[in-house]
């Protein structure tokens, strides 16, 4: 079960799940809502935040906004290449290791479905380390899906001969050495 293997009793997995319906519940309608004090609420959420298992993220609710949502599945001899290049690039949101025939999933946002088109061509189509690319466009999101979202990708305008250009955030850190 998933609460034994987070180590999780039942007024913790009580508190996560009224959080998750409604995160802006406060402490005290979350005590009143399972019977303990607010203070015991406080301090379980405090230890469920330290342990990294609750988490607040703010972001963008894909569901709510029309933006372009991709994800891209590619088959590549180098997954720690892809998995750097998604930590710095501004339009890549995640990417996931997989196991499977695709072995890395990136999902992909922006405003523009050409500009998520030439970041495939770019990274990963002219990537002679990959052999495989599919590139889906998610059409409709079932729950409230949130995750934060890089503004500076709106500067920029990637190419199939340049990817973003100087500007490209994975590059510099090339440069630098970060990657």
């Amino acid at each position: 079960m998933i609460s034994d293997k987070l180590k999780l009793d039942e007024i913790d997995r009580q508190i996560i799940s009224l959080v998750q319906e409604d995160p802006n519940l406060t402490h005290t309608e979350i005590a009143t809502k399972i019977n303990r004090s607010q203070p015991t609420v406080g301090m379980r959420i405090k230890k469920l935040e330290k342990n990294g298992i609750l988490q607040f993220q703010p972001g963008i609710n894909f569901k709510k906004v029309d933006l372009h949502l991709a994800t891209v599945e590619v088959k590549t001899k180098n997954p720690e290449e892809i998995m750097d290049m998604a930590k710095h690039c501004p339009f890549m949101l995640n990417a996931f290791k997989l196991s499977g025939e695709h072995n890395v999933c990136i999902l992909l946002a922006s405003s523009k479905l050409q500009k998520l088109d030439n970041i495939v061509n770019y990274h990963f189509r002219n990537n002679p380390e990959v052999t495989s690319v599919s590139m889906e466009i998610v059409l409709d999101i079932a729950k409230d899906f949130v995750l934060p979202i890089d503004f500076d990708s709106e500067d920029h305008n990637p190419t199939l001969e340049d990817g973003c250009g100087e500007k490209c955030k994975y590059r510099i850190a090339k440069a630098k050495g970060l990657v």
